[in-house]
């Protein structure tokens, strides 16, 4: 199910409702980018300790926003059989008096969304508002203070034409009298009327629905009653909650603890935290820390299912689709005992129609994915046959080893311990290369030249030494054999020993004190003349 600016609070109270019910959710996030080319040499890479990839997504998170976030509830009905309501919630930075974000878009990201069908008109115009921690403290500081700034120029143009319209009409009209404002939208509802009540303190203003305004002409005396009265829609608390807009739905998440499912989601984390909660620390410990307080109960579908890969005989596939396909498939049998999914009534289409790379597809399908893997797991950890209703305790039970495990894509470690220490770094064997003779290579260039064999990280060593690395042992050896006989790269195992430039110098060092330590002992033992 599809929901926007226009019919998310009309939502919220049910997907509260749904949400405190759930036995877990899964969610999915799209951006205007991932990456970020600025700085240079910020993509991942298999260099990258957990601290090193932070700092470089922290960069791109700061950069990019979210366009689309999708989270499915699955709720456990009697028996073994899971309901699915599956949302799609399109989302745009809040823009309300003095907010007015700035982002950045990727030609290639938005150019691979369009292909998929994003619906960027919706991302736009009906984008569900949010704002973290940071933004709402200043929101609320200058509307309890009264200093209400406009900062879009289209709202200033709306505003200029209404403020004209009732100035024009309340120099002759009476009081009790009222005029209507029309085709207002999204956030104007509220400027208008916050603007008109601090520029005229003889006219009222109340919202009538269908983007139109009622402004009436009153006393003094009855403007102060109103001001004071509880059902005025443009009391500060309203304001702020619709200011909020997608971060209420958030904070019911996190006061919830359910266990939050996603696919390769440390980026969809580091989104979760800026966007919504708070701005990205600059520590990766405290960014850690602050996940765990929020969302104690993390799977990541693509830790649990590389594992599950080396076990089972299954195709190696990659996408979060055909790893569902297959959990689907003849390749894995069912038995009674195996869950039930069924897609809600009014959440059917994912039913009827594939939909990759929209959010609440992917969501829906990450969810699947876990339980199918919970039960072969399950299934696997017995020799008996599994009970006709497993609980879903009884799966976090097999997922144990997974739990709070992300996914940590191309890097020094395998995934991110989200409750605890990180595993330490481990990596296939090192490869220098000794340029000879071909002044001036840069990593780029080193990185060109091999990767017409098979893909490898560069990083330099020192002036005429680079760094190879590499995620598998056929491409190490291929590249030694290649560049055996190679006019101006050498190609040779990394030795720490013999190759870091640290230890040389310390050996140089250690060389040049012994030979002075000898002369001394020579010189001071000769026999004076």
């Amino acid at each position: 199910m599809e929901v926007g600016a226009a019919g998310f609070e009309r939502h919220l109270p049910l997907l509260r409702g749904r949400i405190r019910r759930a036995a877990f959710l899964a969610f999915d996030m799209e951006f205007t980018g991932l990456h970020s080319s600025c700085p240079e040499n910020n993509e991942p890479s298999l260099f990258d300790s957990p601290v090193e990839r932070y700092l470089k997504a922290r960069q791109s998170v700061q950069r990019f926003t979210v366009t689309q976030l999708g989270l499915a509830i699955f709720s456990k009905e009697n028996s073994n059989k899971y309901v699915v309501h599956s949302y799609n919630f399109y989302l745009f930075p809040a823009t309300l008096g003095i907010m007015d974000v700035e982002f950045t878009l990727s030609a290639s990201s938005i150019q691979f969304l369009s292909h998929y069908g994003f619906d960027y008109n919706k991302f736009l115009k009906d984008g569900i508002p949010y704002v973290n921690e940071e933004q709402e403290k200043i929101f609320s500081r200058h509307l309890l203070a009264g200093s209400w700034k406009v900062s879009s120029d289209l709202d200033r143009d709306v505003l200029k034409k209404a403020i004209d319209e009732v100035t024009c009409w309340i120099a002759a009209a009476e009081e009790d009298d009222t005029m209507v404002l029309q085709d207002l939208s999204g956030y104007q509802m509220f400027e208008v009327q916050l603007v008109l009540r601090q520029a005229l303190q003889n006219v009222w203003t109340q919202p009538l629905g269908d983007k139109k305004v009622m402004v009436k002409k009153v006393s003094l005396r009855h403007r102060q009653l109103l001001e004071n009265s509880l059902y005025d829609c443009c009391q500060k608390e309203l304001i702020l909650l619709s200011a909020r807009g997608f971060t209420n739905l958030f904070q019911t998440l996190v006061k919830a603890k359910k266990p939050l499912v996603g696919h390769n989601m440390l980026m969809d984390l580091m989104h979760l935290h800026d966007k919504f909660y708070k701005p990205l620390p600059e520590s990766y410990e405290d960014f850690k820390r602050n996940i765990h307080i929020l969302f104690p109960v993390l799977i990541d579908t693509k830790t649990v299912t590389k594992s599950i890969w080396k076990k089972c005989p299954f195709p190696r596939v990659s996408s979060l689709l055909e790893v569902y396909e297959v959990l689907c498939s003849n390749l894995n049998p069912t038995d009674p005992a195996s869950p039930v999914i069924t897609l809600a009534s009014d959440c059917s289409r994912y039913a009827e129609k594939k939909s990759p790379h929209e959010a609440g597809y992917d969501a829906f399908l990450c969810g699947s994915v876990l339980l199918k893997s919970a039960h072969l797991l399950l299934c696997r950890s017995t020799d008996d046959a599994v009970e006709a209703d497993p609980s879903f305790s009884q799966y976090l039970t097999v997922l144990a080893e997974y739990l709070n495990e992300v996914n940590f894509i191309r890097g020094g470690v395998s995934s991110i311990n989200f409750s605890g220490e990180d595993a330490s770094c481990q990596h296939l064997p090192l490869l220098v290369v000794h340029v000879k003779g071909w002044p001036g290579l840069n990593e780029r260039q080193i990185y060109q030249e091999f990767n017409a064999f098979c893909r490898f990280d560069v990083r330099r060593l020192s002036k005429n030494q680079f760094l190879l690395l590499s995620n598998k042992f056929k491409d190490i050896r291929r590249v030694l054999r290649e560049y055996k006989d190679h006019p101006h790269l050498r190609v040779s195992v990394y030795r720490r020993w013999k190759h870091s430039p640290s230890v040389n110098c310390l050996l140089q060092v250690s060389g040049i004190v012994a030979l002075w330590s000898l002369l001394a002992f020579v010189l001071g033992g000769a026999p004076c003349s």
